[in-house]
């Protein structure tokens, strides 16, 4: 079910009317009813994929949470007679107990999303590198379909399983309120992904008819809608154009074709998780913000701080920091600190967990090499600008323009097309070809060609141009206000006339120049491939 789709609000509508109708003390029975029927039009076969990802995951959670339990009785009736070696060996053995647990249900669920997302990817590898050696043996392709979201719901489910696991919180006991948490039907499509004890505190709460929060919640939906169905998917027509004839439009087009294509990434994710904020504010259900205008960053490290925040700080908390503090990662610091000091040596287990971390992110993106080429140019770029930092200093202090308006908006800028650029290598799904295109906007770049006949040769006219440009001043404009607080808080604050005429405005603008109609697709979200 598209989030864009007549269906589904049809489907939020219903939804809405049951919740606010029925007993409380049932309402998030009914989330999960409505979850799993939202998953069961993706495909009746997906739930079995979900539901084994929530059982293996319960019964760990479980087992691991009772250990925690039967060590704190254990040692509160008998520490008393126990020796410190004593305590220390029975805490080790019990550790290694919930470890096994840990490690089962983290192998059983990375492995189903290895096998039903990277096989093929891998057996193309395979099947490339006998090619290379002479060999005419090739292996076949797993018909494997790729259940909507797993990617989305694994990681939130492995990190549950690990919080449980260090103790953070015990296990949730009600497998069917764990379902939820897994399937929360919003939240499938692309995130966010969602930590257990956050989205808990209000996902089983009852929730009373809030007139405040369900117009906040529709408001949430209304922009998300608009920039989705006005913006994005009407510029991914001209970017389709381009990318789909590179050795039509080159130099000075691939250039645009990269700002066309940043614009209707970030108008295309973050539309998605408007509709998703909104749908669960209308609830009254709390969901973690994912965007924070990245495109108003002063560096890469920034921007990735900005960007997708929860992919982000799961990488940061459940890769990263436990790679760096591990056995292998501080013996290769002591080794490195003492072959190359304290300075380079100190710094370069901190990149090479840096680049781990940006190589799996990459192919978390997808199962293809220019995924794990545009990680790992993130990963390099965010250690350049680490070593660079120095230099940086210098140049701040030997100039005093840090804190200069017109410096900061170079670095804005400098942000912008460094990072839209690496967006290409997504953008043209093909190494070789990207590295190519790239390259003719520095060897054929010609800005004559950007003639406005050009230009309408994308598929856009001038009334979607004008479309355009006016949802980017808006897009630019709310960011700008965002920076002293809530919009929607600054527009509660306004008359009557005012608010509704926000109302007016977004749902006008979605009927009357939403991309429907010939000429047009109605794309599915990005992020819905993960």
């Amino acid at each position: 079910m598209l989030f864009a789709s007549y269906g589904f609000i049809l489907f939020i509508g219903l939804l809405f009317i049951v919740y606010y109708s029925i007993p409380k003390k049932y309402q998030w029975q009914q989330l999960l009813g409505a979850s799993y029927l939202f998953y069961y039009f993706s495909g009746p076969e997906n739930l079995l994929y979900i539901s084994f990802t929530t059982l293996s995951t319960y019964a760990a959670a479980v087992k691991i949470s009772d250990m925690h339990r039967v060590q704190s009785q254990y040692l509160a009736s008998h520490g008393d007679g126990m020796s410190r070696e004593e305590k220390k060996a029975y805490k080790a053995s019990v550790k290694s107990g919930q470890r096994r647990w840990l490690l089962a249900c983290l192998i059983l669920n990375f492995g189903v999303l290895a096998i039903t997302k990277y096989s093929n990817f891998a057996i193309a590898n395979i099947n490339w590198a006998l090619g290379a050696l002479g060999s005419g043996t090739r292996v076949s392709f797993l018909q494997l379909a790729l259940p909507m979201g797993i990617s989305f719901y694994t990681f939130k489910t492995m990190s549950y399983i690990i919080d449980v696991y260090r103790g953070k919180y015990p296990a949730e006991r009600n497998p069917f309120k764990l379902a939820l948490f897994t399937s929360f039907f919003p939240q499938l499509v692309q995130g966010p992904i969602s930590r257990f004890d956050n989205l808990s505190r209000t996902l089983f709460e009852q929730h009373s008819f809030d007139s405040r929060n369900v117009s906040r919640g529709l408001q949430r939906l209304l922009w998300g809608f608009f920039k989705k169905v006005v913006l994005a998917d009407r510029m991914l027509v001209a970017v389709n154009t381009i990318i789909r004839n590179p050795d039509t439009y080159q130099g000075a087009f691939v250039f645009i074709g990269m700002l066309f294509y940043a614009y209707q990434l970030y108008a295309d994710f973050t539309g998605g998780i408007d509709i998703t904020i909104g749908t669960a504010e209308v609830l009254g259900i709390k969901v973690e913000e994912n965007f924070k205008r990245p495109y108003f960053s002063k560096s890469t490290a920034e921007y990735w701080r900005r960007w997708h925040i929860t992919m982000g700080t799961w990488f940061k908390d459940y890769l990263f920091y436990p790679l760096s503090v591990s056995g292998p990662m501080l013996k290769f610091s002591k080794y490195s600190r003492q072959k190359l000091g304290d300075g380079l040596g100190k710094r370069l287990p901190v990149y090479v967990s840096t680049i781990i971390v940006w190589f799996t992110t990459g192919l978390w993106h997808g199962a293809s090499w220019n995924f794990i080429v545009w990680g790992l140019l993130n990963g390099a770029v965010i250690i350049i600008s680490m070593e660079c930092q120095p230099l940086y200093d210098w140049f701040h202090g030997r100039f005093n323009v840090k804190d200069s308006f017109w410096f900061r908006l170079f670095q804005v800028v400098r942000t912008i097309l460094l990072m839209s650029a690496i967006r290409m290598f997504d953008c043209y799904r093909d190494v070789p070809l990207t590295f190519r295109m790239l390259g003719t906007m520095f060897t054929r770049f010609d800005a004559g060609e950007l003639s406005l006949e050009a230009l309408l040769g994308l598929g856009l006219g001038l009334p979607d141009y004008a479309v355009l440009l006016l949802g980017l001043m808006a897009l630019v404009s709310v960011s700008l206000a965002q920076r002293s607080g809530s919009v929607r808080d600054k527009l509660a604050g306004k008359p009557f006339v005012v608010r509704y005429a926000a109302y007016y405005v977004l749902i006008v603008s979605i009927l009357v120049f939403g991309a429907y109609g010939i000429g047009y697709d109605a794309s599915q979200f990005i992020y819905n491939q993960f």
